[in-house]
């Protein structure tokens, strides 16, 4: 199977990358404050944040497309929660545009740490700077076991497809269902397993180094 990683240019030799994650966490995450918390209507604001995006893409050298593809999957979220502000009486054009620029300048700037930053040394960053212990193992367990639950599903769909050619619309939003069901209770076991192994092997919750 073949995965794409989140971290996948942290590798690759940038100004970016070569900055030590705490400051990278410290910077980013105080950027998207300045961010939302600008007020809206102040678009003179946003072009010079939209400049210092532009800089940041440029030091980090991560292909524009992959930061257009991973952006796509949040944005029409974004979209369906700022247009209810079209509606609202006070300046709903601008609180709409206000809030889409803030939202995707938001999703850039974390976009840019994850990609530019390998995601162990993302974790203990967050560790350093005082982030829940309970928060980062979730994270960790959440990354490395997620692309086992995408080789149980690239298998099944795999399997649907060699087993059913053409049907209506209905049939494949059945097995689609199907799927979706089965593929929560294998990973339902998968953790239940892990866990018990864990136990098994004295773990106490804390990763043992």
């Amino acid at each position: 199977m073949r995965h794409v990683y989140l971290d996948q240019y942290s590798q690759i030799s940038s100004p970016l990358n070569r900055l030590s994650p705490i400051f990278k966490v410290v910077t980013f995450v105080t950027v998207v404050l300045f961010i939302v918390l600008t007020r809206p209507g102040s678009f003179f604001a946003f072009s010079l944040y939209g400049l210092l995006m532009a800089v940041l893409v440029l030091l980090s050298r991560v292909p524009v497309i992959f930061i257009l593809k991973r952006s796509l999957l949040v944005i029409p979220f974004v979209l369906a929660i700022a247009a209810f502000n079209l509606f609202s009486s006070h300046g709903g054009i601008q609180l709409f545009l206000s809030i889409l620029i803030k939202s995707c300048m938001s999703i850039v700037c974390l976009i840019l740490l994850v990609a530019t930053t390998r995601f162990s040394e993302l974790l203990k960053a967050f560790e350093k700077l005082g982030c829940p212990k309970i928060i980062t193992m979730i994270m960790s367990f959440m990354y490395r076991y997620i692309f086992v639950i995408e080789d149980e599903l690239m298998k099944m769909k795999q399997a649907k497809e060699s087993r059913s050619v053409g049907g209506s619309g209905f049939f494949h939003a059945k097995a689609l269902a199907n799927m979706l069901g089965t593929l929560f209770i294998r990973s339902y076991e998968r953790a239940e397993a892990v866990y018990l192994a864990m136990c098994a092997r004295g773990f106490d919750g804390d990763v043992k180094k």
